[in-house]
């Protein structure tokens, strides 16, 4: 269930505003917490309890020590709140700005084209490079997202000052070095491996976005994701990734206990990991799911598939015979039976990344109010007595 905080802003003690509104949900009768419920708080209110600020103009400074004669950004996400921002300090350095965008979708699934145009045009994924004016033959005068009604090439496009931004699509990102060999890697999850193979192509200079902001100065710095994670804030600010998320979690956990006296476990989460069925968009645009979280959420979940268990192990067996006999079988199975029959069709994933979809589901991101979910129930099994 979502908790419902009042509005934080920088200083402000979020883990006691955490731990008060929980009491009041346990005096008028809401919950009672036990030994491992869970407390999943947001990152963005983390970060915004630590002022993980950062302005526009220092981002820019940054890049204009690090890029001396242009700028070829690789394999951005097609977003306004995670990309606009920073591509305008991008193109408020003055250098000549080169955005290479992959296709048919960006990393999370974000729509450039549909996939039938590859397919009607013959194209190769793997190797075509075009032009802006190549993909609008292809993908039509104007395409825009399914959800947000935005034509993101356009948007990106007239970002430019005196026509100073080159759009190129490609799945290659050494394909920028055509135009540059100063990048700055924007992807998510592959940008050890893009790092890699533009260093290897001969790229003079590599930066990737968890390089950028991430040091100590007048302003928020991320130390581990940089500006990766970051969302617009306003026209002029980015709110970053939180710092400290384990500090703040084990702190918390310990206030909990100190107030409630329960083992509660405690995380940090952002998007959540799962795709959408319809606009196929995969969620995740934050480094990872869970940037902090106690040792009791850390593995995969220990699980075992009731109805092939009772299908197969136990076909000979019914009523409370039957329900003996599974109580007993998952309290002997040990640890996660990976590759056993027995586990086929659990989902073997990490706990932290399946809570903080759950969280995010929950939580959502517009006007709800309630930056912190309660998990109850969620370690329970058949054979919880």
């Amino acid at each position: 269930m979502g908790i419902r905080l009042p509005i934080i802003k920088k200083g402000n003690d979020l883990a006691a505003s955490v731990v008060d509104a929980l009491a009041r949900g346990m005096e008028n009768g809401e919950f009672t917490l036990k030994d491992r419920d869970i407390v999943a708080v947001t990152e963005s209110i983390l970060a915004r309890c630590q002022g993980n600020f950062v302005n526009l103009s220092t981002v820019t400074k940054e890049l204009q020590t690090k890029y001396k004669e242009g700028i070829g950004v690789v394999f951005p996400v097609l977003s306004r709140n995670r990309f606009s921002l920073i591509l305008e300090a991008v193109i408020r350095t003055g250098l000549p700005v080169t955005v290479v965008l992959t296709y048919p979708t960006d990393e999370v699934g974000n729509q450039l084209m549909h996939v039938e145009t590859l397919i009607d045009h013959n194209i190769n994924p793997y190797t075509d490079v075009f032009t802006e004016e190549e993909y609008r033959k292809m993908a039509g005068a104007s395409f825009h997202h399914p959800f947000t009604g935005i034509d993101y090439v356009q948007l990106y496009k007239d970002m430019g000052i005196d026509d100073n931004v080159t759009l190129v699509f490609s799945n290659d990102p050494v394909a920028v070095l055509q135009y540059t060999d100063e990048v700055l890697v924007a992807n998510i999850h592959d940008r050890h491996n893009v790092k890699r193979k533009l260093l290897e192509a001969g790229a003079k200079t590599v930066y990737a976005l968890d390089e950028i902001c991430a040091t100590p100065g007048e302003e928020g710095y991320n130390p581990m994701f940089g500006l990766l994670g970051s969302n617009l804030s306003s026209d002029k600010q980015l709110k970053l990734f939180p710092r400290d998320s384990e500090e703040f979690v084990f702190s918390l956990q310990k206030r909990l206990y100190d107030r409630f006296g329960v083992k509660m476990e405690v995380m940090v989460y952002g998007d959540g990991a799962f795709k959408d069925p319809v606009g196929k968009i995969w969620e995740l645009a934050d480094p990872v799911v869970s940037p902090g979280f106690t040792r009791g959420l850390e593995g995969m979940p220990s699980e075992l598939k009731l109805k092939y268990v009772a299908d197969n192990e136990f076909a000979h067996l019914e009523g409370e015979d039957l329900g003996l006999a599974m109580r007993e079988k998952i309290k002997e199975r040990g640890t996660h039976p990976v590759g056993q029959k027995e586990s086929v069709g659990t989902t073997p994933r990490h706990i932290t990344d399946l809570l903080g979809s759950l969280a995010d589901l929950v939580s959502g991101s517009g006007d709800k109010g309630t930056p912190v979910v309660l998990v109850q129930g969620y370690f329970d099994n058949y054979a919880t007595e």
